[in-house]
């Protein structure tokens, strides 16, 4: 694989920024240099003593923008690009109106494999290099997507929606289909490259205990692997669950029941959880999946950012884009509207700490961090170039700014896939090659 030297302003994270002069908790070069030798980090640091290294390496030089890990999404569907900016609808009534239909679709092979095309280079174009991705009941569309991924050397985290309810004709597996779908998908794709697999059953509603019971023994059968669900987004979603798990104690007790919280366990939303089911998911190491485009536009409620962090029971967080309820797949848009979701609630989310939760905070919240995350040697070369001055409106902002601080909130607050003028995967720029 080709060895290249970056130059660049670079930043990376030692720990979550708790205000914005919390300097100890990242590292900033203003002239940096980033060795990329065998899609690793070899060497980082200062310019001149990272080139002196570095020796007759080609030199790609960035200066004056940013260089910073790739962002990361927590949770994202795959099937839903075409349903993005579908009007008018809360949560159920979205799925049976546009989503269910959509991923009807995904039956079609060669359908699949076209949307898994546009989906990564959708998410290249953002500067996201990794992904938590949902796809469709079918078989087919999870080879589709990590074939993609494959062809791309991206780390990605993927699995095959279980559902064997609640869900149209051409959209529903078996409790017994799933498992010896997903068990084949597993064999074939988890560890091939940097492809992870992630057990995934919808949700409660749309999988009978038959299926929740066998998506629990995937998990003790690989205890090594993610699972993904969604848990309390809408109140009415929440309603109907207790509805289908009567002996049940509440939504997040219908997961625990089958085996299906833990360290590796992604929970979309989490919008509105008791105390009990806060302490359930910190006590078992469980992730909260911040979604706030999507919550605020299916308006379903407002993720307690703080609140989960700060209780004495803190709950692990990550943020994601989940498109297509969510509006964008910008990890920058993800985290302005973050911004304001905590600012509703009495309280701020500085520049530092956004920047640190869509890398190396999303990073931990996948338990990936010793791949991703961050600019560390030995570390996977996943990186994203931003210019704050990208567009007219955020260059005559940029006059008047005076740190990096207030440029890392112009990127966030006006920023979308416009700023990223590259984004590298294992070492290879694959933005410029869709333009190529």
């Amino acid at each position: 694989m080709t060895e290249r030297l970056l130059r660049g302003r670079t930043l990376s994270f030692r720990s979550r920024p708790e205000t914005v002069d919390d300097r100890a908790s990242y590292v900033y070069e203003e002239d940096g240099g980033i060795l990329v030798c065998g899609g690793k980090i070899a060497a980082v640091g200062p310019y001149a003593l990272v080139a002196e290294k570095a020796g007759e390496v080609p030199v790609e030089d960035h200066r004056p923008h940013l260089i910073l890990p790739g962002f990361i999404d927590a949770h994202v569907h795959v099937p839903q690009m075409q349903v993005i900016a579908s009007y008018g609808a809360e949560l159920l009534d979205w799925l049976n109106t546009y989503t269910f239909p959509e991923e009807t679709k995904f039956i079609d092979a060669q359908h699949g494999r076209r949307i898994a095309r546009l989906f990564c280079d959708e998410i290249i174009r953002n500067g996201t290099t990794t992904v938590a991705a949902y796809c469709s009941v079918h078989r087919q569309s999870v080879d589709a997507f990590f074939a993609e991924a494959l062809s791309r050397d991206m780390l990605v985290i993927a699995g095959k929606v279980m559902m064997d309810r609640n869900a149209p004709d051409g959209l529903r597996d078996t409790a017994q289909s799933g498992y010896d779908d997903t068990k084949a998908l597993i064999a074939e794709w988890h560890g091939k490259g940097r492809l992870h697999y992630a057990v995934t059953p919808r949700f409660a509603i749309t999988s009978t205990p038959e299926q929740m019971e066998l998506a629990g023994a995937l998990m003790r059968e690989h205890p090594d692997l993610h699972m993904q669900t969604h848990l309390s987004e809408n109140k009415a979603e929440i309603a109907f669950t207790q509805e289908l798990y009567p002996a049940s104690t509440d939504y997040t007790d219908v997961y625990a029941r089958y085996g299906l919280l833990g360290p590796k366990a992604l929970f979309g939303h989490c919008i509105h959880l008791s105390d009990r089911e806060a302490d359930a998911l910190s006590e078992s190491g469980s992730v909260a999946v911040f979604c706030p485009t999507s919550n605020l536009f299916l308006g379903s409620g407002l993720f307690d950012w703080q609140g989960y962090s700060k209780r004495s029971k803190p709950v692990r967080i990550a943020a994601a884009t989940d498109v297509g309820g969510g509006t964008s797949y910008s990890m920058l848009r993800t985290m302005d509207e973050a911004y304001k979701v905590v600012a509703l609630q009495g309280e701020k989310m500085n520049p530092f700490a956004a920047f640190w939760q869509m890398t190396l905070g999303n990073a931990k919240a996948l338990s990936l961090d010793e791949r991703i995350g961050t600019l560390d040697v030995g570390t996977d070369a996943d990186l994203v170039v931003l210019d704050a001055t990208a567009t007219p409106a955020m260059a005559l902002r940029m006059e008047t700014v005076k740190s990096l601080a207030e440029e890392l909130f112009v990127l966030q607050t006006l920023g979308d896939d416009r700023p990223v003028r590259e984004t590298y995967v294992a070492g290879r720029p694959l933005k410029r090659e869709l333009t190529a």
